[in-house]
């Protein structure tokens, strides 16, 4: 029996007078990929932010329901910092900070307080290696993150969120930018990380969500339609507007 990370009830989200996420219910199960699929707009990476709080940090934003991870509610039993520690974030766009490879890695397990050089040393190769760039990268780990290729630097700012060990890794959108090589790497790594981490992936690109997920949400005006196993989405929808929308009859 799969274990649940994430649970999810009533929940609904305004921006001011603009009710943005509907009345949305679902468990998310550990270790596995779920993807959220629809048109842009459809409050997908809205539902995304809700799950580390992101949405916080937006003026005006008014939540209700609940959210709970490993059966804690993250708005009333965590504080927003802790629960950023445990659920790390990989944003559409690459966003190496300006500094050294190193540095980037090092950067999250600094603020947590460790400062040995010996243990920042292993913490940098094995996030490197769970991000499957260390080959390509100890070579070059005291040069500019900025002087990476497009792939490389995405993969660095998923090493750079595995340094404080999350249990949860949120996508949004992470090989939109990408080429076809780089893309497929990322597809990859993240089917590899599902052993240790929960993935959760905003995806625009519905071939990426059959080919690496577990389970799919389809959105559509900020509610979600259908969510089930991902080759039942796919394969059998239940509802006509998640069919139209995978035979892209819209979106």
């Amino acid at each position: 029996m799969l274990k649940t990370k994430f649970e999810i009830e009533h929940l609904n989200l305004h921006y001011g007078s603009f009710h943005a996420l509907k009345n949305i219910s679902m468990k998310i199960p550990a270790n596995e990929i779920t993807a959220f699929i629809g048109p842009s707009g459809c409050g997908k990476s809205t539902f995304l932010k809700t799950l580390n709080r992101m949405n916080d940090l937006e003026e005006n934003v008014t939540i209700d329901g609940t959210v709970r991870m490993d059966e804690k509610d993250i708005y009333s039993e965590m504080d927003a910092i802790t629960l950023r520690h445990d659920v790390g974030m990989v944003f559409q766009q690459p966003n190496p900070f300006p500094k050294s490879v190193y540095d980037n890695v090092a950067y999250g397990p600094r603020i947590f307080g460790i400062r040995k050089k010996s243990q920042l040393d292993e913490i940098v190769e094995r996030s490197l290696r769970q991000a499957a760039i260390w080959n390509e990268l100890k070579d070059r780990l005291k040069k500019s993150a900025l002087g990476l290729s497009g792939g490389q630097q995405q993969r660095l700012c998923i090493a750079r969120t595995l340094a404080i060990q999350p249990k949860v890794i949120l996508m949004d959108e992470p090989t939109s930018a990408l080429d076809p090589i780089s893309t497929s790497k990322i597809e990859d790594l993240a089917m590899e990380l599902k052993k240790d981490y929960t993935i959760i992936i905003v995806t625009h690109n519905m071939q990426q969500a059959a080919r690496i997920s577990d389970k799919t949400a389809f959105f559509l005006l900020g509610e979600a339609i259908e969510y089930g196993k991902t080759e039942d989405i796919f394969a059998r929808p239940q509802d006509k507007r998640t069919e139209n929308y995978i035979t892209g009859r819209f979106g």
